[in-house]
């Protein structure tokens, strides 16, 4: 059964034999060392693809999509330059597990688009598909320098305090509301939901839900007191701006979020505890955050009217819309169920007009795993699928070798799979997953879970598949 596992999630693979054996690479990789090694502007290329990633995610919630887009095809130009110019030798972090699902991903949106009823419209998409996932394999080459790892992830946290920060002043102040957000005969339907610089509260959930849970790993992960008190207070900061959006589906993903670190924290230094504290601590926790949970779903009535509002069905604005559109999506999957309607927004305002009901335009399915249905079929359902296993079990067995060195980069691996975590279940009933101010971030953290990767010996890999594997001695 391991070995099964271990197949499906492509745990072994000879990656460096590969490369060095396929002619695609032999023939595209290392085209223009020569030219390289001359060049003075590419001795600084890794330093350049990092300024390159800087614009992107020190400027996204500010900037409209348009410029975001420049710089997204300036990131994938730079990419196809560095590896055009790479040394010749494979290097095993050039391509990880994920890289191969990612390109499998993207082989199965281009027949898609090739089979899509409105080919036009799905190609532009594509192309837009095509430089996220550009943008992952720059982040995944970059973020292997511990040094510009570092900085593209305070980058993120700072930006993030700044946009945090101007929507507490807009609680404070108060802030027109640019759409209904708040279901008009809802008793908060004269509260604010902030929604900072990007304009709209379940977006602004999406984006700081990272940030979050990369501030709270922080404290860990930074050394000095002055370090862990700015972490703390991001982390502070960062919640309540969170909070306030009112947006479910971010608190959804944050309670996933906090269970999902809550649960790897305790695996890190379970090895270190007293037994009592082994056995009993991640119980003792996890009861008092429901019991925290409880008390405010009781007592706080903001969080009571949006909690029970998930139940209320068609009685509920917000729901009855996400319900009629999940079955106009359903429908639209029955007659495109192989390969779907091609990727992006653009296909999906060509198709699902001919679906809806009167009066529920939508941009999307609102919901990720149902819109990957739609443009891309069961097929693109089950690589997407494929890929979030590989990359979830390939961050794990990373966490595994890093908590056996004690490396403290293993905070950043533990806060990259919670982040993850809580922006899938963020996107069970939502697609803010597909805006650029959040589908940046998404990437960032699955390069920064490929940067890690280090390929394992076949033995080392069914140890650490195990079930019972046993602590190595340091």
């Amino acid at each position: 059964m391991n070995l099964v596992w271990q197949r499906f999630t492509l745990s072994y693979l000879p990656l460096r034999q590969y490369l060095a054996t396929s002619y695609l690479h032999r023939s595209l990789v290392g085209l223009l060392h020569s030219w390289r090694q001359s060049s003075l502007f590419m001795q600084w290329g890794e330093a350049i693809a990092a300024v390159l990633l800087s614009l992107i995610y020190g400027l996204a919630p500010f900037v409209p999509n348009d410029l975001l887009g420049l710089i997204l095809l300036g990131c994938a130009a730079f990419w196809l330059l560095l590896t055009l110019s790479d040394e010749t030798t494979p290097n095993a972090r050039s391509v990880t597990p994920i890289h191969l699902l990612v390109l499998l991903y993207w082989g199965i949106a281009t027949v898609a688009t090739a089979l899509s009823p409105v080919k036009k419209a799905a190609f532009t998409d594509l192309r837009n598909f095509t430089l996220y996932l550009l943008l992952f394999a720059l982040c995944a080459r970059v973020l292997t320098s511990p040094r510009f790892r570092s900085w593209l992830i305070t980058l993120y946290l700072h930006i993030s305090l700044i946009v945090s920060v101007y929507g507490l002043r807009q609680w404070f102040f108060g802030a027109p509301a640019l759409a209904t957000w708040v279901d008009p005969d809802s008793p908060l339907s004269k509260s604010t939901r902030v929604y900072s610089y990007l304009g709209n509260p379940n977006l602004l959930a999406g984006y700081l839900l990272p940030a979050v849970v990369l501030s709270a790993v922080a404290i860990f992960a930074w050394q000095s007191r002055w370090k862990k008190a700015l972490a703390l207070t991001m982390l502070v900061v960062n919640a309540s701006c969170l909070y306030l959006t009112s947006s479910r589906g971010g608190w959804i993903g944050l309670v996933v979020a906090t269970l999902t670190l809550l649960t790897l924290l305790y695996y890190w230094w379970s090895v270190q505890m007293p037994p009592f504290w082994r056995t009993w601590s991640l119980w003792l926790i996890l009861g008092s955050l429901f019991g925290l949970l409880l008390v405010a779903v009781v007592f706080v009535e903001p969080v009571r009217e949006r909690f029970f509002s998930i139940f209320s069905g068609k009685g509920d604005s917000s729901s009855k819309f996400r319900t009629n559109v999940w079955n106009a999506a359903f429908k639209m999957v029955q007659d495109f169920p192989i390969t779907g309607i091609g990727p992006g927004h653009n296909a999906f305002n060509r198709i699902y007009p001919l679906y809806q009901l009167p009066r529920y335009n939508a941009l999307s399915a609102y919901s990720i795993f149902l819109e990957v249905t739609v443009e891309t079929g069961f097929i693109g359902l089950a690589c997407f699928l494929w890929l979030l296993i590989v990359i979830f079990n390939t961050a794990f067995l990373q966490l595994q070798r890093l908590r056996e060195l004690k490396s403290v980069e293993g905070f950043w691996l533990i806060g990259a799979i919670a982040s993850l975590a809580g922006m899938l279940a963020h996107g069970l009933v939502d697609t803010v997953w597909y805006r650029p101010e959040v589908n940046t971030v998404w990437w960032l953290l699955v390069g920064l879970i490929a940067s890690y990767y280090k390929s394992l010996p076949l033995n080392r890999t069914r140890e650490f598949n195990s079930p019972n594997p046993e602590p190595t001695a340091s």
